[in-house]
């Protein structure tokens, strides 16, 4: 993966942009000569680029701020691990969400405070929890007997909080049952942190990824505060509340602003637990997934048969190279090309490796302009988030997600 990074200075637009060009681009000072919009619609780029604009990353972050008030926002670094993400969240005063040492590593080499860092993972080495308690991290996630008794012998003292499995999801993608453990090995587990001599100060729970409307959360929250209340009366001093994420990004349907939906995520958990001492948030997708599009082209237009209701676009990235997320459909990025004034058509949208599997949308398919054909410019909007993180190494030939930061 290539990643370059400039701050954005308007003034000129891009005519033309590529890797082996970067130089040519920048004023004597470092600064590009060209805003977001300009490099996405104009830059000529040799692969698949992910273009990051790091402003709106952090206007996102205060506008999700100014909803959560006094929660933490510990950005979860998984969504999209940019150092230079990384870096302005640091500066901005965000705390992080770490799910390995690589994670922790980064983080705090960009400054991050050990304080300032969770190890939300409930699945860690050992030695990964040794490495983070010898850097200052001092909080962790369990949700299995074996998990807290490694916290215990290599991070010993630390801070854990139990994450619950969510069964009552209403998102567009509620999260499996890999995470998480029910009410009564919840108080099991605070009892035995107690035992061994951690600090077992709270409870943590996904409501599920892309929750589009605050409402949702409702039948979530109504089942967790009656685990928190049952490990209060087994006589656990709760202090510490992880909401976890959910918080949505635009894909085509309405959302909230981001503002609003916080508040009122906000305002559901006060009504059910009261005034908790401090509430952590994970938004990952709903901070940087508004700031990034993938520049890519097309490579084929083409129809199985004459009989073919539906045309295949192929297009030069696929669920390997950075779309994984639509597995099962469940993201649908939002598509635009230079043709868009023309008329459309449903299409499959599928990319270029030699995978079956590596089909993006057929069963709902894609409207795309009927002029589309090979070499045509397409963006792909709205999707800073789980691309770059989750593009593969060199499958089938096809390199990497490259990421570019402004």
């Amino acid at each position: 993966m290539t990643m370059i990074f400039v701050d954005a200075a308007v003034s000129s637009p891009l005519d033309v942009f590529s890797e082996d060009a970067v130089s040519d681009q920048v004023d004597i000072s470092g600064h590009l000569t060209s805003t977001f919009d300009d490099v996405v619609e104009n830059a000529i780029f040799e692969h698949p680029t992910l273009v990051m604009d790091v402003n709106r990353v952090e206007q996102q972050y205060y506008a999700l701020k100014a909803g959560l008030g006094g929660a933490d926002i510990h950005y979860a670094v998984k969504a999209n691990p940019a150092p230079e993400i990384i870096e302005r969240l640091v500066k901005l005063g965000s705390h992080f969400d770490a799910a390995s040492r690589g994670e922790i590593e980064l983080v705090l080499g960009a400054g991050a405070s050990p304080s300032d860092v969770s190890f939300g993972n409930t699945i860690k080495r050992a030695s990964d929890i040794a490495y983070a308690h010898a850097a200052g991290v001092t909080l962790f996630s369990a949700d299995a007997i074996e998990e807290i008794e490694k916290i215990a012998q290599h991070a010993p003292g630390a801070q854990v909080y139990i994450r619950l499995i969510v069964e009552s999801s209403e998102a567009d993608w509620p999260l499996s049952r890999k995470f998480g453990c029910d009410r009564d090995m919840a108080i099991d587990l605070l009892d035995r942190a107690r035992a061994l001599g951690l600090d077992p100060v709270g409870l943590s729970f996904h409501v599920g990824s892309q929750t589009r409307k605050a409402s949702m959360w409702g039948p979530t929250l109504d089942e967790m505060v009656k685990i928190w209340d049952a490990a209060k009366e087994a006589g656990h001093a709760l202090s510490l509340l992880n909401i976890g994420g959910g918080f949505p990004a635009f894909y085509g349907q309405d959302i909230e602003a981001p503002t609003d939906y916080a508040a009122s995520v906000m305002d559901q958990v006060r009504s059910r637990f009261g005034e908790v001492a401090r509430v952590m948030a994970e938004p990952g997708r709903g901070l940087v997934a508004e700031a990034g599009a993938i520049v890519a082209e097309v490579m084929l237009v083409s129809r199985k048969s004459s009989r073919d209701l539906h045309r295949w676009v192929y297009l030069s990235i696929g669920r390997f190279s950075g779309l994984a997320e639509t597995e099962g459909e469940a993201i649908r990025y939002q598509i635009t090309t230079l043709r868009d004034d023309d008329p459309v058509g449903p299409c499959v949208l599928a990319g270029p490796s030699c995978d079956s599997a590596d089909v993006l949308y057929e069963k709902q398919p894609v409207l795309l302009p009927m002029t589309l054909k090979s070499g045509d410019r397409i963006v792909i909007r709205n999707c800073g988030a789980y691309t770059s993180s989750y593009s593969s190494v060199g499958f089938n030939g096809f390199p990497p997600l490259d990421v570019l930061v402004i």
